[in-house]
Protein backbone atom coordinates (compact mmCIF):
# COMPACT_ATOMS: atom_id res chain seq x y z
CA UNK A 1 0.00 0.00 0.00
CA UNK A 2 2.81 2.05 1.14
CA UNK A 3 4.47 1.44 -2.59
CA UNK A 4 1.15 2.13 -4.56
CA UNK A 5 0.46 5.44 -2.49
CA UNK A 6 3.96 6.48 -3.49
CA UNK A 7 3.93 5.57 -7.14
CA UNK A 8 0.32 7.48 -7.64
CA UNK A 9 1.63 10.73 -5.62
CA UNK A 10 4.80 10.61 -8.04
CA UNK A 11 2.48 10.17 -10.97
CA UNK A 12 0.46 12.93 -9.85
CA UNK A 13 3.19 15.56 -9.21
CA UNK A 14 4.87 14.78 -12.74
CA UNK A 15 1.19 15.12 -14.56
CA UNK A 16 1.03 18.96 -12.82
CA UNK A 17 1.89 21.33 -15.36
CA UNK A 18 4.63 23.33 -14.75
CA UNK A 19 4.77 27.11 -15.15
CA UNK A 20 6.51 28.46 -18.39
CA UNK A 21 7.11 31.99 -19.66
CA UNK A 22 3.75 32.29 -20.41
CA UNK A 23 2.93 32.41 -16.80
CA UNK A 24 5.06 35.40 -16.72
CA UNK A 25 3.29 37.22 -19.01
CA UNK A 26 5.34 35.85 -21.95
CA UNK A 27 8.62 38.70 -21.69
CA UNK A 28 10.64 39.74 -24.64
CA UNK A 29 13.49 41.82 -22.60
CA UNK A 30 14.75 41.33 -19.15
CA UNK A 31 16.52 44.82 -17.85
CA UNK A 32 17.72 46.03 -14.96
CA UNK A 33 16.94 49.92 -14.13
CA UNK A 34 17.42 51.83 -10.56
CA UNK A 35 14.07 53.80 -9.83
CA UNK A 36 13.85 57.32 -9.29
CA UNK A 37 13.67 56.78 -5.00
CA UNK A 38 17.43 55.43 -5.99
CA UNK A 39 16.24 51.65 -5.28
CA UNK A 40 17.47 48.69 -8.69
CA UNK A 41 15.55 46.37 -9.93
CA UNK A 42 15.31 43.91 -12.79
CA UNK A 43 11.79 44.20 -15.39
CA UNK A 44 10.15 41.87 -17.48
CA UNK A 45 9.23 43.89 -20.37
CA UNK A 46 6.85 43.36 -23.46
CA UNK A 47 8.00 43.70 -27.22
CA UNK A 48 6.44 47.19 -26.66
CA UNK A 49 8.73 48.07 -23.96
CA UNK A 50 5.40 48.14 -21.54
CA UNK A 51 6.74 47.03 -18.08
CA UNK A 52 5.08 43.43 -17.13
CA UNK A 53 7.03 43.12 -13.75
CA UNK A 54 9.57 44.30 -11.56
CA UNK A 55 11.53 42.70 -9.08
CA UNK A 56 13.65 44.62 -6.20
CA UNK A 57 17.31 43.69 -6.45
CA UNK A 58 19.60 44.42 -3.36
CA UNK A 59 22.01 46.55 -5.50
CA UNK A 60 22.81 47.41 -8.67
CA UNK A 61 22.40 44.72 -11.27
CA UNK A 62 24.59 44.36 -14.56
CA UNK A 63 23.01 41.73 -16.75
CA UNK A 64 20.29 38.72 -16.54
CA UNK A 65 20.13 35.42 -18.11
CA UNK A 66 17.03 33.54 -19.03
CA UNK A 67 16.57 30.18 -18.00
CA UNK A 68 15.17 27.82 -21.48
CA UNK A 69 12.02 26.65 -20.56
CA UNK A 70 11.04 27.78 -16.78
CA UNK A 71 9.82 31.30 -16.06
CA UNK A 72 13.39 31.70 -13.63
CA UNK A 73 15.86 34.81 -14.65
CA UNK A 74 19.33 34.88 -12.89
CA UNK A 75 20.02 39.16 -12.31
CA UNK A 76 23.66 39.62 -11.46
CA UNK A 77 24.94 42.47 -9.89
CA UNK A 78 27.37 44.61 -11.14
CA UNK A 79 31.08 43.75 -11.81
CA UNK A 80 32.67 42.74 -10.13
CA UNK A 81 29.98 41.25 -7.74
CA UNK A 82 29.40 38.52 -4.96
CA UNK A 83 25.75 38.17 -5.87
CA UNK A 84 23.52 36.31 -8.36
CA UNK A 85 20.10 35.93 -7.88
CA UNK A 86 17.70 33.54 -9.38
CA UNK A 87 14.87 34.49 -9.49
CA UNK A 88 10.49 33.27 -9.89
CA UNK A 89 9.95 35.66 -12.45
CA UNK A 90 5.67 34.77 -11.71
CA UNK A 91 6.03 35.97 -8.41
CA UNK A 92 9.12 38.19 -7.65
CA UNK A 93 10.48 35.27 -5.31
CA UNK A 94 14.13 35.05 -4.53
CA UNK A 95 15.10 31.05 -5.30
CA UNK A 96 18.18 31.25 -4.30
CA UNK A 97 21.35 33.54 -4.13
CA UNK A 98 24.61 32.59 -5.61
CA UNK A 99 27.92 33.76 -3.63
CA UNK A 100 31.04 33.37 -5.60
CA UNK A 101 33.65 30.97 -3.55
CA UNK A 102 36.38 32.95 -1.44
CA UNK A 103 39.00 34.48 -3.27
CA UNK A 104 36.48 34.55 -6.88
CA UNK A 105 33.96 37.70 -8.21
CA UNK A 106 31.32 37.46 -10.20
CA UNK A 107 32.13 39.45 -13.26
CA UNK A 108 28.18 40.53 -14.83
CA UNK A 109 27.34 37.66 -16.87
CA UNK A 110 25.92 34.11 -17.23
CA UNK A 111 24.12 31.61 -19.39
CA UNK A 112 22.06 28.33 -19.07
CA UNK A 113 23.16 24.82 -20.70
CA UNK A 114 20.56 24.49 -23.53
CA UNK A 115 18.85 22.32 -21.56
CA UNK A 116 18.80 24.49 -18.61
CA UNK A 117 20.66 22.04 -16.79
CA UNK A 118 23.61 23.65 -15.90
CA UNK A 119 23.99 27.91 -15.27
CA UNK A 120 27.63 28.95 -16.46
CA UNK A 121 28.71 31.71 -14.52
CA UNK A 122 31.59 34.63 -15.69
CA UNK A 123 33.87 34.98 -12.54
CA UNK A 124 37.70 36.29 -11.71
CA UNK A 125 39.71 34.84 -9.21
CA UNK A 126 40.04 38.71 -7.26
CA UNK A 127 44.06 39.01 -6.85
CA UNK A 128 45.57 38.94 -10.52
CA UNK A 129 41.87 38.53 -12.45
CA UNK A 130 42.40 35.02 -13.64
CA UNK A 131 39.62 34.46 -15.60
CA UNK A 132 36.99 31.26 -14.08
CA UNK A 133 33.32 29.79 -15.16
CA UNK A 134 31.26 28.64 -12.44
CA UNK A 135 29.03 25.80 -13.05
CA UNK A 136 26.21 25.57 -10.89
CA UNK A 137 22.80 23.05 -11.08
CA UNK A 138 20.12 24.48 -12.12
CA UNK A 139 17.68 21.54 -11.33
CA UNK A 140 18.83 20.75 -8.04
CA UNK A 141 18.77 24.31 -6.15
CA UNK A 142 21.51 25.76 -7.85
CA UNK A 143 24.14 24.32 -5.92
CA UNK A 144 27.98 24.46 -6.81
CA UNK A 145 29.34 21.69 -9.23
CA UNK A 146 32.71 23.07 -10.32
CA UNK A 147 34.65 25.35 -12.14
CA UNK A 148 37.00 25.39 -14.83
CA UNK A 149 39.35 28.19 -16.47
CA UNK A 150 38.08 30.66 -19.03
CA UNK A 151 41.12 30.30 -21.01
CA UNK A 152 41.88 34.18 -20.12
CA UNK A 153 42.37 37.22 -17.99
CA UNK A 154 39.18 38.64 -16.95
CA UNK A 155 36.14 36.92 -18.78
CA UNK A 156 33.01 39.59 -18.85
CA UNK A 157 29.96 38.12 -21.20
CA UNK A 158 29.58 34.53 -21.94
CA UNK A 159 27.42 33.18 -24.15
CA UNK A 160 26.19 29.55 -25.58
CA UNK A 161 26.12 29.18 -29.72
CA UNK A 162 22.92 27.99 -31.07
CA UNK A 163 21.99 24.22 -30.73
CA UNK A 164 25.01 23.24 -29.42
CA UNK A 165 26.55 23.56 -25.57
CA UNK A 166 29.62 25.06 -26.67
CA UNK A 167 30.35 28.23 -24.69
CA UNK A 168 31.56 31.73 -26.52
CA UNK A 169 33.69 33.50 -24.15
CA UNK A 170 35.01 37.11 -23.97
CA UNK A 171 38.13 37.47 -22.21
CA UNK A 172 38.82 41.12 -22.03
CA UNK A 173 42.08 40.66 -20.92
CA UNK A 174 42.13 42.98 -18.50
CA UNK A 175 44.35 42.63 -14.60
CA UNK A 176 42.75 44.73 -12.09
CA UNK A 177 42.76 45.74 -8.62
CA UNK A 178 39.84 43.97 -6.72
CA UNK A 179 39.31 47.21 -4.37
CA UNK A 180 38.44 49.83 -6.75
CA UNK A 181 38.92 47.92 -10.13
CA UNK A 182 41.83 50.09 -11.27
CA UNK A 183 43.59 48.45 -14.46
CA UNK A 184 46.79 47.04 -14.06
CA UNK A 185 48.35 45.74 -17.26
CA UNK A 186 47.06 47.90 -19.74
CA UNK A 187 51.09 47.87 -21.51
CA UNK A 188 50.36 44.17 -21.18
CA UNK A 189 47.02 43.07 -22.18
CA UNK A 190 46.00 40.01 -24.17
CA UNK A 191 42.28 39.38 -24.38
CA UNK A 192 40.59 36.54 -26.31
CA UNK A 193 37.53 35.37 -27.99
CA UNK A 194 37.70 31.57 -26.45
CA UNK A 195 34.85 28.42 -27.69
CA UNK A 196 35.02 26.06 -24.98
CA UNK A 197 33.33 22.58 -24.43
CA UNK A 198 31.37 22.16 -21.90
CA UNK A 199 33.69 20.43 -19.52
CA UNK A 200 36.17 23.48 -20.14
CA UNK A 201 38.50 22.32 -23.07
CA UNK A 202 39.41 24.77 -25.08
CA UNK A 203 38.26 24.07 -28.52
CA UNK A 204 39.25 27.82 -29.98
CA UNK A 205 41.13 30.86 -29.37
CA UNK A 206 41.46 33.85 -31.26
CA UNK A 207 43.32 37.37 -30.68
CA UNK A 208 43.70 40.69 -31.64
CA UNK A 209 48.28 41.09 -31.75
CA UNK A 210 47.79 44.43 -33.12
CA UNK A 211 45.18 45.74 -31.06
CA UNK A 212 46.11 44.25 -27.94
CA UNK A 213 44.32 47.18 -25.82
CA UNK A 214 41.19 46.29 -27.15
CA UNK A 215 39.24 44.55 -24.80
CA UNK A 216 36.82 42.31 -25.95
CA UNK A 217 33.51 42.65 -23.52
CA UNK A 218 30.29 41.83 -25.09
CA UNK A 219 28.66 39.18 -27.17
CA UNK A 220 25.88 38.74 -29.88
CA UNK A 221 25.62 35.06 -31.85
CA UNK A 222 23.91 34.96 -34.81
CA UNK A 223 21.30 31.43 -35.69
CA UNK A 224 24.07 30.05 -37.54
CA UNK A 225 26.75 30.56 -35.27
CA UNK A 226 28.03 34.03 -36.17
CA UNK A 227 29.62 36.00 -33.05
CA UNK A 228 29.80 39.56 -32.87
CA UNK A 229 31.58 40.96 -30.35
CA UNK A 230 32.34 44.41 -28.77
CA UNK A 231 35.39 45.87 -27.69
CA UNK A 232 36.40 49.02 -25.64
CA UNK A 233 39.89 50.89 -26.48
CA UNK A 234 42.29 51.09 -23.09
CA UNK A 235 44.94 52.54 -25.05
CA UNK A 236 45.65 56.31 -25.72
CA UNK A 237 42.82 58.06 -28.20
CA UNK A 238 42.71 57.25 -31.19
CA UNK A 239 39.48 57.35 -33.72
CA UNK A 240 41.13 54.52 -35.92
CA UNK A 241 40.40 51.84 -33.84
CA UNK A 242 37.33 49.58 -34.71
CA UNK A 243 35.06 48.31 -31.62
CA UNK A 244 32.98 45.84 -33.50
CA UNK A 245 34.54 42.19 -34.40
CA UNK A 246 32.93 39.63 -36.14
CA UNK A 247 34.07 35.66 -36.26
CA UNK A 248 32.85 32.22 -37.34
CA UNK A 249 34.37 29.09 -36.02
CA UNK A 250 37.45 28.24 -37.99
CA UNK A 251 37.58 31.15 -39.48
CA UNK A 252 39.69 34.62 -39.18
CA UNK A 253 38.30 37.63 -37.04
CA UNK A 254 37.07 40.41 -39.07
CA UNK A 255 37.26 43.62 -38.04
CA UNK A 256 34.39 46.69 -38.76
CA UNK A 257 35.68 50.16 -38.74
CA UNK A 258 32.74 52.86 -38.78
CA UNK A 259 32.05 55.11 -41.61
CA UNK A 260 34.75 57.78 -41.68
CA UNK A 261 32.28 60.58 -40.66
CA UNK A 262 31.40 58.20 -37.33
CA UNK A 263 35.20 57.83 -36.30
CA UNK A 264 36.00 58.61 -33.01
CA UNK A 265 31.76 59.04 -32.38
CA UNK A 266 32.09 56.18 -29.97
CA UNK A 267 34.73 57.69 -27.79
CA UNK A 268 36.28 54.22 -27.99
CA UNK A 269 33.65 52.39 -25.82
CA UNK A 270 31.11 49.92 -27.20
CA UNK A 271 28.29 48.95 -24.37
CA UNK A 272 26.67 46.55 -25.72
CA UNK A 273 25.29 44.85 -28.88
CA UNK A 274 22.96 42.89 -30.55
CA UNK A 275 22.00 41.53 -33.87
CA UNK A 276 18.30 42.07 -35.51
CA UNK A 277 15.85 39.78 -36.07
CA UNK A 278 17.05 38.99 -39.54
CA UNK A 279 20.53 38.80 -38.56
CA UNK A 280 21.46 40.71 -41.74
CA UNK A 281 22.48 43.83 -39.44
CA UNK A 282 24.73 43.93 -36.09
CA UNK A 283 24.37 47.11 -34.36
CA UNK A 284 26.52 48.45 -31.14
CA UNK A 285 26.05 51.17 -28.61
CA UNK A 286 28.14 53.59 -26.46
CA UNK A 287 26.43 56.10 -23.57
CA UNK A 288 29.87 57.71 -23.52
CA UNK A 289 29.47 58.58 -27.25
CA UNK A 290 25.70 58.66 -27.20
CA UNK A 291 25.63 56.84 -30.12
CA UNK A 292 24.72 53.74 -31.88
CA UNK A 293 26.19 52.37 -35.22
CA UNK A 294 25.00 49.49 -37.52
CA UNK A 295 27.05 47.19 -39.61
CA UNK A 296 26.21 44.90 -42.26
CA UNK A 297 26.44 41.12 -41.36
CA UNK A 298 29.17 39.49 -42.18
CA UNK A 299 30.73 42.32 -44.02
CA UNK A 300 30.52 44.68 -41.61
CA UNK A 301 29.99 47.51 -43.69
CA UNK A 302 28.91 50.08 -41.48
CA UNK A 303 25.31 50.96 -42.93
CA UNK A 304 23.53 54.06 -40.59
CA UNK A 305 24.15 55.49 -37.48
CA UNK A 306 22.06 57.67 -35.27
CA UNK A 307 22.25 60.14 -32.19
CA UNK A 308 21.11 58.98 -28.59
CA UNK A 309 22.11 60.33 -24.88
CA UNK A 310 23.08 57.77 -22.83
CA UNK A 311 21.76 55.04 -24.76
CA UNK A 312 23.18 51.41 -24.01
CA UNK A 313 20.54 48.64 -23.70
CA UNK A 314 20.02 47.31 -27.19
CA UNK A 315 18.35 43.81 -28.32
CA UNK A 316 16.31 42.76 -31.15
CA UNK A 317 13.39 44.21 -31.81
CA UNK A 318 10.85 41.36 -31.79
CA UNK A 319 7.27 42.71 -32.51
CA UNK A 320 5.70 41.67 -35.44
CA UNK A 321 6.83 43.12 -38.44
CA UNK A 322 10.32 44.29 -36.38
CA UNK A 323 13.32 44.36 -38.39
CA UNK A 324 15.57 46.96 -36.44
CA UNK A 325 16.58 46.97 -32.89
CA UNK A 326 15.27 47.84 -29.69
CA UNK A 327 17.06 50.73 -27.63
CA UNK A 328 17.45 51.52 -23.82
CA UNK A 329 19.01 54.41 -22.32
CA UNK A 330 19.63 56.41 -19.00
CA UNK A 331 16.21 58.60 -19.08
CA UNK A 332 14.08 55.97 -19.39
CA UNK A 333 13.56 55.59 -23.04
CA UNK A 334 12.62 52.33 -24.75
CA UNK A 335 13.12 52.86 -28.47
CA UNK A 336 12.76 51.29 -31.82
CA UNK A 337 15.66 51.60 -34.40
CA UNK A 338 16.03 50.71 -37.96
CA UNK A 339 17.97 52.68 -40.78
CA UNK A 340 19.12 55.39 -38.76
CA UNK A 341 15.86 56.17 -37.70
CA UNK A 342 14.30 56.46 -33.52
CA UNK A 343 10.73 55.51 -32.41
CA UNK A 344 10.32 56.23 -28.99
CA UNK A 345 7.83 52.81 -27.58
CA UNK A 346 8.25 53.50 -24.57
CA UNK A 347 9.53 56.06 -21.18
CA UNK A 348 9.45 54.96 -17.52
CA UNK A 349 10.55 56.60 -14.50
CA UNK A 350 14.40 54.69 -13.92
CA UNK A 351 17.66 54.91 -15.88
CA UNK A 352 17.81 51.91 -17.53
CA UNK A 353 21.18 50.09 -17.39
CA UNK A 354 23.86 48.31 -19.65
CA UNK A 355 21.85 45.84 -21.45
CA UNK A 356 18.78 44.88 -22.65
CA UNK A 357 18.48 40.84 -22.73
CA UNK A 358 16.20 39.26 -25.17
CA UNK A 359 14.26 35.98 -24.50
CA UNK A 360 13.20 35.56 -28.19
Amino acid sequence: MHRRHFLATLAAATALPRATWADAGNPAFLAAARDASGEHALYGLDGAGGALFRIALPARGHAATAHPTRPEAVAFARRPGTFALVIDCTNGATLARLTPPDGRLFNGHGTYSADGAVLYTSEVVAEGSQGRIGLWDAARGYTRLTEFPSNGIGPHEIRRLPGSDTLVVANGGIQTDPADRTPLNLDDMHPNLSYLSPDGAALESVDLPDLAQNSIRHLAIRSDGLVAFAMQWQGAPSDLVPLLGLHARGGAVRLCPPAAPESGAMKGYAGSIAFCPSGAEVAITSPRGGRVQAFSAPDGTPVWSLARADVCGIGPDLAEGGRGFVLTDGAGLIAAAAEGQLRPMARAAVAWDNHLIALG
